[in-house]
C-alpha cells in the first residue's frame, strides 16, 4: 500500500480513542480500485469496549443507533455485541471525509481467542483474506500466523489432489462463508472468486511462507508455476491428512473427536494428548467441512441480530438492502 493511501486511511484514527490494533479490509485493498465512493472497512482492537465506546461517544455519538445511546450508552452497546453477537460492535455507514465508513471495535483478548482457536470464526476468518494493518500494539501480525497456518490445513484437506494455486487460496477464503446465512440471499454469490482474483497477488505474498513449509514437509509440491495457474500436488494419504488435522485449531479437533471419535497417547515430554480418528480422508474433510459450517452459521446468525439492534431498524435494513441488491444482480 502506498504511503499516502496509508496515511489517509490512518487519520480516520485521529477523531477515535486510541486502539492496540486497526486493519483494513475488502475493496479498499484491491490494487486497482480508485473508487472513493465505496465503504472502507476498519477492524479495531481495544482492551476495554466499555471505556472505549464510553469515550467514543462523547467524541462520535453520530456514529452510533440513538436508542443505545439514551437507553444504555456503552454499557448496553458492550452487552449486545459480548451476549447477543459475537465480541464484535459495527458502526457502519459512518460519513468521513467524504468517504463512507465501517468500523467493528472488538475485545483484543477476543481477538487473539478467535485467531488461535476459531471459537467463533469471525474474524479469525477475516484476517485469513489480505487485510492492510494501520496498528499493531500487541504484534498480531506474528499471531496470526498460527490462523495462516490452520487455514490452509483446512482448506488442503477440502481439495483434491491436484489443484491450480487459485484454487487453494479461493478454498481458503470461502471458508468463512461455509454455512453463513447472508450467503442463501445477501451475499454475492460470485464473492469468493471475486475477492481471490483483485487480490491474487496479496493472498500469494500472505500465504508464500506457509506453502514453502508445506512442500518441506512432503505435504505438497508445485508441478508447475505459471502465474494464477500454478498447479499443485498433494499427498492424499492418512499420515498426511493426520498432519494437517493435527495442525487445526483444538476447538476443531474437539468437534471432530466427539464425530469420529479420539485416542489417547503420551507425547515425548509426558503429557497425555488426544488424536481424532481417521478412517479415510474423505470422512475427516466431511467432518471438518461441518464443523466449521455449523460454526459460521451460529457466529453469523448472532452478529445479524446483534447488527440489527446495534444500527437500528432504519440503518440495518439499508445496509442489508444494499447486500440483496448485490446478491440478487450476482444471480441474474
Amino acid at each position: 500500500m502506498e504511503t499516502t493511501q496509508r496515511d489517509e486511511l490512518s487519520s480516520f484514527l485521529s477523531v477515535l480513542p486510541p486502539v492496540d490494533f486497526c486493519c483494513v479490509y475488502g475493496s479498499t485493498l484491491h490494487p486497482n480500485n480508485q473508487d472513493k465512493s465505496k465503504m472502507v472497512d476498519y477492524i479495531l482492537g481495544v482492551s476495554d469496549p466499555m471505556q472505549w465506546h464510553s469515550q467514543n461517544l462523547k467524541m462520535n455519538s453520530d456514529h452510533y443507533a440513538s436508542w443505545m445511546v439514551h437507553l444504555g450508552g456503552a454499557r448496553l452497546i458492550t452487552n449486545v455485541a459480548d451476549k447477543v453477537g459475537v465480541g464484535v460492535h459495527f458502526n457502519p455507514f459512518v460519513n468521513w471525509n467524504d468517504r463512507k465508513l465501517k468500523y467493528g471495535v472488538v475485545r483484543m483478548h477476543d481477538l487473539v481467542q478467535d485467531i488461535l482457536d476459531w471459537n467463533r470464526f469471525y474474524l479469525s476468518g477475516r484476517l485469513q483474506k489480505p487485510v492492510h494493518m494501520l496498528v499493531d500494539n500487541l504484534d498480531i501480525e506474528n499471531v496470526n500466523s498460527v490462523n495462516k497456518r490452520a487455514a490452509i490445513s483446512a482448506a488442503l484437506l477440502l481439495l483434491p489432489s491436484k489443484f491450480t494455486e487459485k484454487d487453494l487460496y479461493a478454498k481458503i477464503c470461502s471458508l468463512s462463508y461455509m454455512g453463513d446465512l447472508r450467503m442463501f440471499f445477501a451475499e454475492d454469490t460470485n464473492k469468493v472468486n471475486k475477492i481471490v482474483k483483485g487480490q491474487f497477488d496479496l493472498f500469494q505474498s500472505m500465504y508464500k511462507p506457509f506453502l514453502e513449509e508445506c512442500e518441506t514437509k512432503n505435504l505438497l509440491r508445485f508441478s508447475s508455476a505459471e502465474a494464477s495457474h500454478s498447479k499443485l500436488v498433494q499427498d492424499s494419504n492418512l499420515s498426511a491428512t493426520r498432519s494437517l488435522v493435527s495442525s487445526l485449531p483444538a476447538s476443531v479437533r474437539s468437534q471432530m473427536g466427539k464425530s469420529l471419535g479420539e485416542k489417547k497417547f503420551v507425547s515425548e515430554t509426558g503429557r497425555v494428548m488426544r488424536e481424532v480418528c481417521i478412517g479415510s480422508r474423505e470422512e475427516a474433510a466431511k467432518c471438518m467441512g461441518n464443523v466449521m459450517k455449523r460454526r459460521v452459521m451460529v457466529s453469523s446468525a448472532r452478529q445479524a441480530v446483534s447488527g440489527f439492534l446495534a444500527v437500528g431498524a432504519i440503518n440495518a435494513t439499508m445496509y442489508l438492502s444494499q447486500k440483496m441488491r448485490k446478491a440478487w444482480n450476482s444471480r441474474a
